[in-house]
């Protein structure tokens, strides 16, 4: 889905019902910042907040998603070009979970196959120096790349505000977790507490 374009749409949309930012984030029950920043074209609206939004600007669910106005003939076709697009997104999120898993296990299997081989006996000081060096390397590399994938897939939302966002990696590796959520700060409401993972952007 284009951000952008469905940015200009909302505010598009926003001054046609002669709506501020904040007037309109006040009725949705969210910061003038949130609507400023889906404005913007840098984040779409939750999907709690779809419909109330889509009620306030006289649009459609699928006119939000396509970013502009449809005629009968074409709301079919965007309707289910909309779908296919949330699928996907959710279907490369799973798979860079996936990955960062199969990452993880790979990185620790070679990591202590390598330190074990360290240990062999008749093996010169150097050698066994190397292999130590060389399982370290493998093991945080291998680390890093499966932090990245799972933080980048989807995003975090703030049980505050309901804002939806990427952490920094920092703050990813430094936020104590269970399986589906993470503590984090909000960027946009700066309160602490725990996220919850989704999928989707």
């Amino acid at each position: 889905m284009d951000q952008i374009k469905i940015g200009k749409f909302i505010a598009q949309m926003r001054k046609e019902q002669s709506l501020t930012q904040r007037r309109l984030a006040d009725l949705l029950g969210i910061s003038d910042k949130t609507v400023s920043k889906w404005e913007c074209g840098n984040g779409l609206p939750e999907v709690s907040l779809m419909l109330p939004l889509c009620e306030v600007l006289h649009i459609s669910v699928n006119e939000l998603l396509s970013g502009q106005r449809l005629t009968a003939s074409e709301y079919k076709t965007r309707a289910e070009e909309n779908m296919m697009n949330l699928m996907q997104e959710r279907l490369e999120s799973r798979k860079k979970i996936i990955l960062s898993a199969i990452v993880v296990c790979l990185t620790l299997l070679s990591g202590v196959t390598l330190f074990v081989l360290s240990d062999a006996p008749e093996m010169g000081v150097w050698v066994r120096v190397l292999l130590i060096a060389i399982g370290l390397v493998v093991i945080v590399g291998g680390i890093g790349v499966a932090v990245v994938l799972d933080r980048d897939a989807g995003t975090f939302e703030c049980p505050k505000c309901g804002e939806r966002f990427v952490p920094t990696t920092a703050a990813y590796i430094a936020g104590p977790h269970t399986i589906t959520k993470r503590k984090l700060k909000c960027p946009h409401c700066r309160a602490v507490s725990y996220c919850k993972k989704r999928l989707t952007h």
